[in-house]
């Protein structure tokens, strides 16, 4: 049987720990790594997150551009909204992977938050919590061989076919779904895979109002330190640019 061949990539990484932040770089190969899309809708219930978004799409389309070019496994995660890809190939092709059972969830706990979003998180005033999205959003192109999930277990039966060791992370919100949905970061570190969570393709559900009343930037700022010391590293979609390479 011929060997499978991967280009190795070297990408600087950034934890945290008791003295601060920490620099390192670590190898990944593209076409054994993954980079999935967190609940990157078309709307948000929250008028101040929907500029944010925004911004977050036109800075990731070079790099999921560059990505697929060099075999990334891009995956959609537009959470809630399957109803509206059940016809897409991409969605087709996830449901016809045959399951993997993932392992037994290694004993991860992590302290509360730095930042109060007990109230939703929203900033901007009078907003109330409702179903706004129906698709991801349409900046956002979705490649012929991507695939599209918003079930943990699909993702992670993606990643046990492919070989899939390293899993970038993008979308919203950090403290929110980046965290908790189960395709994303806490579950899958749990299963054992290597997660890395692109730090400026992010925002946080947070209002400065809230404790600890620091500027929204510092908010989001906040949460990615708190995941760099608890759950993963982070980098940035220019560094990757970089490690993938022309």
């Amino acid at each position: 049987m011929q060997r499978r061949q991967f280009l190795a990539s070297l990408a600087l990484l950034r934890r945290r720990d008791d003295n601060g932040p920490v620099e390192f770089n670590e190898t990944f190969e593209p076409k054994r790594s993954a980079l999935i899309l967190c609940d990157m809708w078309d709307r948000h219930w929250c008028r101040g997150a929907n500029p944010r978004v925004e911004q977050i799409v036109r800075r990731a389309g070079p790099l999921l551009e560059k990505a697929r070019a060099k075999g990334v496994l891009i995956i959609h995660a537009p959470s809630d909204t399957m109803d509206f890809y059940a016809d897409a190939p991409q969605r087709r092709a996830m449901l016809a992977l045959p399951r993997q059972q993932p392992p037994p969830p290694l004993d991860r706990t992590a302290p509360p938050l730095p930042i109060d979003d007990s109230d939703g998180g929203c900033d901007t005033p009078g907003d109330k919590s409702y179903k706004a999205w129906s698709r991801q959003h349409p900046g956002l192109m979705v490649g012929p061989d991507d695939l599209i999930s918003d079930k943990g277990e699909e993702v992670f039966s993606a990643l046990r076919l492919r070989g899939i060791a390293h899993l970038f992370v993008m979308g919203v919100h950090t403290n929110m779904c980046i965290l908790n949905r189960t395709f994303a970061i806490k579950q899958m570190t749990r299963w054992g895979v290597r997660c890395v969570l692109i730090r400026d393709l992010t925002d946080a559900m947070y209002d400065p109002q809230d404790r600890p009343q620091v500027s929204h930037e510092r908010g989001t700022e906040l949460v990615v330190e708190y995941i760099e010391r608890h759950w993963c590293p982070s980098t940035t979609s220019q560094v990757l640019l970089g490690a993938l390479g022309r």
